[in-house]
């Protein structure tokens, strides 16, 4: 799942709708990922990360070849230098994937909502902290907030939500390191889940190996081999819709639009899997909702800054 989007850089220059439709699909599929997941929650969430990362292997690649990129991804597998990046943003991936799939199998989808509502603000912070950015006060105020938040659900549970705590650090650790990868959002994908696939290829025959009559995909059932092949699907075509979406709109609309798939895993944890959702949980929640309301509030600001700050252009003149 990828949520505070470290793929292409959206440019400010205007949104487009074919851009929204990309990214929206995106989002909601993100956002309906959880039923996919407690699909397969009989299954070794390292069994599943396996499969996501070997069946993500075809799609991605086919998408290079109809996209005619295969020369960046052919100069990439050439330099060691990037294959030695992509396989620091591939291991934080597979990281992050993994305690996803593990969340949602023991039933913390609640958890992983609040992790994927936090990211942007880990992202803030992380700028601020590492890149010695500039945070406005509202940013402050939005991470102020929602640590208040995760204190709250520390003392409900008697200790860290480390759900959400490894969400945010491993997909925030992503989101940094990805940015200095010199490809493209859909060779890099490629690059990582091609770097990824001897472990998950090893892994897997090795199961099936020591298991005896343990097959190599699931329990062997038509069900399973189905779900485990969907997995590449499941994976890859977000993240492909995502990236096409972002070149086509402004930072500050994916910035808002990045809410819907968390939102989504919420209503479906608290609604349809029913995990418990107390009074500490609610206030707590609403601690993160007053944070991302602070967070939106200060992207559409900067968005009316900048948009103030363009030159005026008379009709006729040209630029």
């Amino acid at each position: 799942m990828a949520r505070s989007n470290p793929m292409p850089v959206p440019t400010d220059t205007g949104d487009t709708l074919p851009g929204f439709l990309f990214a929206l699909s995106a989002y909601l599929l993100w956002g309906f990922l959880p039923f996919y997941m407690k699909a397969v929650a009989h299954i070794a969430p390292v069994e599943v990360v396996a499969h996501r990362i070997l069946w993500s292997i075809p799609i991605a690649g086919a998408w290079i070849l109809w996209l005619r990129r295969t020369d960046d991804l052919k100069r990439a597998l050439g330099d060691w230098r990037i294959i030695g990046m992509a396989a620091v943003t591939a291991g934080l991936i597979s990281i992050n994937w993994s305690i996803y799939v593990w969340a949602i199998a023991n039933d913390r989808a609640l958890e992983t909502s609040l992790g994927y509502y936090v990211n942007p603000l880990f992202t803030i912070a992380l700028g601020a902290i590492v890149l010695r950015e500039k945070m406005t006060r509202l940013q402050l105020a939005a991470i102020v907030s929602a640590v208040v938040a995760v204190a709250i659900l520390t003392w409900e549970s008697g200790g860290l939500p480390l759900v959400s705590l490894g969400l945010v650090f491993s997909w925030g650790g992503y989101a940094y390191f990805r940015k200095t990868l010199p490809v493209g959002p859909n060779q890099g994908f490629f690059l990582e889940v091609l770097i990824l696939s001897p472990i998950a290829l090893g892994y897997l025959m090795w199961l099936t190996w020591s298991g005896g009559d343990k097959p190599f995909f699931g329990s062997g059932t038509t069900a399973d081999t189905g779900l485990l092949l969907f997995a590449g699907v499941a994976t890859a075509i977000p993240l492909i819709l995502y990236a096409n979406g972002a070149k086509l709109l402004r930072l500050s609309t994916i910035g808002v639009m990045q809410y819907i798939a968390p939102t989504m895993i919420f209503l479906i944890a608290v609604f349809v899997f029913k995990e418990p959702f107390g009074w500490a949980r609610l206030v707590a929640f609403s601690f993160i909702w007053l944070a991302l309301a602070l967070y939106v509030v200060s992207i559409l600001s900067e968005r009316r800054r900048l948009r103030a700050d363009l030159p005026l252009v008379e009709p006729g003149t040209k630029t």
